[in-house]
């Protein structure tokens, strides 16, 4: 009996799939547009965004110019984003802006176009042209709408993206002391923290700046190395100074106790010598 049941409803989920399919297939070659144009919008509503998309497609060269002009280009546009073709989508809101500078639905609009650049933004590792874009676009409508209901979601993905460009540029930093080139790694470190002071990469950058000029200290020719050594106690003293419980400590506190012992050392043999 259990069987014959669920086969009998298969059959009707079967019968029902195959039945909406055939019937969206007649919709797309239905010539009347007034009919695609409520079937559109059925399928938007119901979330069928994909069906949406194609039928609004077809019916908007029809309402170019008509009072229902605005209504198909914003659906047709969103039913893009919800598919997530963000480049689509985001010309479409765009091409909306520019048609309708006037609607109500203008600001809206403006958000999700540059909501969809955010989308675009790709992982930090990889090129970051389509985020900068995004930046732009984020801040072009703050901006422009400082008291928009969509003004803490903006500032969060501007928050997001801008954190994205720093870490790029933290871990292009930290491929130096990772090769080596430590010389390169300070020099980067300092650039990074002049340029992002407010970073949450800050902590790890100073670290990393430690650690190279731990590398070059410790390993410079005895003319150079008490002068660089004493120099890493400025930097361990402001990393300290600003995050005081740092994940680093340990380690930071076992180098810079070789560093005392090995500046008293050297102190004391520059001492013995000039007697």
């Amino acid at each position: 009996m259990l069987k014959i049941t669920r086969f009998i409803l298969l059959a009707v989920i079967l019968i029902s799939f195959t039945t909406a399919c055939n019937s969206y297939q007649k919709m797309l070659n239905n010539p009347d547009i007034s009919a695609k144009y409520k079937a559109a919008e059925a399928y938007y509503n119901t979330g069928e965004y994909r069906r949406a998309n194609r039928l609004f497609e077809q019916i908007l060269p029809s309402y170019r110019g008509k009072p229902q002009a605005q209504r198909v280009v914003f659906f047709f546009a969103n039913s893009y984003l919800q598919i997530k073709d963000y480049y689509l989508a985001a010309y479409q809101f765009e091409s909306f802006v520019k048609s309708y500078p006037k609607s109500n639905r203008m600001q809206e609009a403006s958000f999700l176009a540059a909501k969809c650049y955010y989308k675009l933004s790709p992982n930090y590792s990889l090129d970051q042209a389509n985020t900068n874009d995004a930046l732009d676009k984020l801040q072009i409508f703050i901006d422009n709408y400082p008291d928009s209901e969509f003004l803490a979601e903006a500032n969060t993905y501007v928050q997001e993206l801008q954190t994205k460009l720093e870490k790029k540029d933290f871990e292009i930093s930290k491929q130096y002391h990772t090769i080596r080139d430590y010389k390169s790694a300070i020099n980067a470190f300092d650039n990074f923290i002049s340029t992002y002071p407010g970073t949450p990469f800050k902590e790890d950058a100073l670290y990393f700046k430690f650690l190279s000029s731990y590398e070059i200290a410790t390993n410079s020719v005895i003319m150079k190395k008490l002068e660089r050594l004493k120099g890493l106690q400025d930097i361990y003293d402001t990393l300290t100074r600003y995050y005081p419980e740092t994940l680093f400590l340990e380690d930071l506190d076992d180098k810079m106790s070789r560093v005392v012992k090995e500046i008293a050392l050297l102190e004391k043999n520059n001492i013995a010598i000039t007697k």
